[in-house]
């Protein structure tokens, strides 16, 4: 059965897509008969319509932006319906109690997580306080473990000899800087640069948005049926287990004979998960680790690969960020408080996810029940809504020249409307929503941001770089994920003259 899946994939998603279409006339549209369709609302439209979202999101999400601006309006995917609603409603969706628009379930039903990790990470996310509690809160203590990671884990990578130009591949490089980068927190030394460790977590981000776009293409009463068959993720969890059992064993143990606190305890994810009781084998816990990977690695390394390309295509960018680099870091050393005196290097990083972004929609929700929006749209019981994040984006009343990536837009803001933290990357407006909005914005962002900050100012303090080629790297879309050319290379030379 599996090798007929793998070997038929068109033939399987042209059935599923039939079956779907239908599946979703009966069951749904009736229910939102009064939101009105962009595209095609026929049995037969609407299938076609499901097969050009899957590479269109972005653009049918974004021409439906502009036909219904003050209206929302309905897509067709595989397996449902989608609610586009606007930026006036942000509002309700900040208001709205997890028991009426639900972030969690909305999540789950996009990445599969109850068939692919486990259900307990929907139904007991307990990992988010700690996120909250332990890793937002301490950024700054963190930082210099996190900096000598990145440094070091650069130069491995790249191992660059006198001023020899080396070419890499851009996402597997950065992905892996990242995972280093982010596990020097989650696990600490030594295991945070185990070769295998590394590429475990990263293929485990790539498989779970793979296996889950995967299950996507079927109607939900298949998806346990299928996922039966689609084994990439519990793999990773079986593999993963093999490294965390005797840490999580020994945790345990010095639990037990010296309860919370004893001396040279642990400060990483693993303990704070531990800390919590909340889950006690190996198995529970690394798929709760594996989940924090997946989640930091998938689109932190997407957004930096993205802002790469762009500054290997424009090399009169380095110039200015190194400028302001070399100027801070002589000021305060490689510190936090740098980091975040580096104003260019946080615009670079905030227009790479404005302009391109790692999901063409970053506020999803799911209605566990009916609901009137403030505007008094009907919300039917299971109803998938979302805000074009993308659109917003690229929205001209929102942003000048919105459809140009310029690297300073929001640096040059900040310097006309003085100190605004509402224009730093971890901001949450309701013109950028790049973290999403409200009570359930990113809790992970302040630990990317550091990431992202550092390798940016580490690279064009350091090297030189430069496209492979003169080709422009493009991103992938695939219903609304986004994701950074996974191919195109980069090269990179010691860094030499001024």
């Amino acid at each position: 059965m599996e090798n007929i899946l793998l070997a038929h994939p068109y033939l399987i998603a042209v059935i599923c897509a039939a079956v779907s279409t239908i599946i979703l006339k009966l069951s749904q549209t009736s229910k939102l008969n009064h939101i009105p369709s962009f595209g095609h609302s026929t049995w037969l439209g609407s299938y076609f319509a499901a097969f050009k979202y899957v590479s269109s999101a972005p653009q049918i999400l974004q021409d439906g932006y502009h036909k219904y601006k003050t209206t929302p309006f309905k897509v067709a995917t595989f397996n449902r319906w989608i609610v586009v609603i606007g930026r006036h409603h942000l509002e309700d969706i900040k208001k709205s109690p997890d028991n009426e628009l639900s972030l969690v379930e909305a999540s789950n039903d996009h990445a599969m997580v109850d068939y692919l990790i486990g259900p307990a990470i929907t139904s007991n996310p307990y990992h988010v306080s700690v996120t909250r509690t332990h890793l937002t809160r301490n950024v700054s203590h963190y930082y210099p473990d996190v900096a000598d990671e990145i440094f070091t884990a650069f130069n491995q990578n790249l191992d660059l000899k006198d001023n020899e130009w080396k070419n890499v591949p851009a996402a597997a490089t950065m992905r892996e800087i990242i995972c280093r980068a982010s596990n020097r927190v989650f696990v600490g030394l030594p295991l945070c640069r185990h070769s295998d460790w590394i590429d475990l977590n990263s293929r485990f981000a790539v498989d779970v948005m793979k296996d889950a776009n995967f299950l996507n293409m079927f109607p939900k009463a298949l998806v346990p049926f299928v996922a039966n068959f689609v084994t990439n993720t519990a793999n990773g969890i079986e593999r993963g287990m093999k490294y965390l059992d005797p840490i999580i064993k020994d945790r345990l143990r010095f639990m037990d004979e010296y309860g919370k606190e004893w001396s040279n305890k642990p400060n990483d994810l693993i303990q704070w998960l531990i800390d919590e009781r909340e889950e006690f084998t190996t198995r529970q816990l690394t798929s709760r680790v594996l989940t924090m990977n997946f989640a930091s690695i998938h689109s932190t390394a997407n957004t930096f690969t993205q802002a790469l390309y762009h500054l290997a295509a424009n090399p009169h960018y380095v110039q200015a960020l190194r400028e302001e680099v070399e100027a801070v870091v002589e000021k305060y050393g490689w510190t936090k408080d740098a980091i975040t005196e580096m104003r260019k290097i946080d615009s670079f990083l905030t227009e790479t996810q404005r302009f391109e972004g790692v999901l063409t929609a970053s506020v999803q929700r799911k209605a566990m029940k009916d609901i009137t929006l403030s505007d008094g749209t009907f919300i039917p019981k299971g109803t998938h809504v979302l805000v074009p994040t993308r659109a917003i984006h690229r929205d001209c009343s929102c942003y000048d020249d919105a459809d140009v990536f310029d690297p300073f837009r929001f640096s040059n803001l900040r310097g006309v409307n003085g100190e605004n933290s509402r224009l730093q990357m971890t901001s949450l407006t309701q013109d950028y929503l790049s973290f999403g909005i409200g009570r359930h914005a990113c809790p992970g962002r302040f630990l990317a941001a550091s990431e992202l900050k550092t390798m940016l100012a580490y690279i064009v303090a350091s090297y030189d770089v430069k496209l492979e080629d003169d080709s422009s790297p493009k991103n992938i879309h695939w219903e609304l994920n986004v994701v950074a050319d996974p191919v195109a290379r980069v090269m990179f030379r010691k860094r030499t003259g001024n």
